[in-house]
């Protein structure tokens, strides 16, 4: 009898497993602001960049441009995202926070470091360096493709 796929030791499922833990410290420390880890890389961007379009947004954030509108229509709708068509081209819509955007992400960025510090301490400082490379290089050869 033949034996199945060792999923356990597969790096697609380490790395997908990895991420369901990722996001749920993030939605565990993050609940009382009720924002998706998506949600918090599209603010990010926006405070970096006022005033992107929101198919350049996306890619920023490497998610599905055509998904992203629903994430920015979710954010619009909590008053953090202002969204305006381009005068220069209507099908193109710009992005900015709002006022009160900019606060809520300003209080959450020292949550989102503690999110990010929990996820990695289980290893030792050189651990982590090691594997924040290389996930780097990971997404970056894999980015190019």
């Amino acid at each position: 009898m033949s034996q199945s796929f060792d999923f356990a030791h597969a790096p697609g499922h380490l790395i997908r497993r990895a991420q369901q833990i990722a996001v749920s410290v993030f939605a565990e420390r993050m609940s009382s602001f009720g924002v998706t880890p998506v949600q918090f890389a599209v603010l990010n961007a926006l405070m970096d960049t006022p005033g992107i379009d929101q198919v350049t947004l996306s890619g920023r954030v490497a998610f599905d441009a055509a998904t992203s509108g629903s994430v920015i229509g979710r954010l619009e709708s909590k008053g953090w995202i202002r969204r305006e068509a381009d005068a220069k081209d209507r099908r193109r819509k710009l992005l900015w926070l709002t006022r009160q955007g900019e606060r809520a992400t300003l209080k959450m960025k020292p949550e989102v470091t503690l999110v990010q510090t929990q996820i990695l301490d289980p290893l030792d400082a050189d651990e982590q360096k090691r594997l924040m490379e290389l996930l780097l290089k990971l997404v970056k050869a894999q980015s190019s493709n």
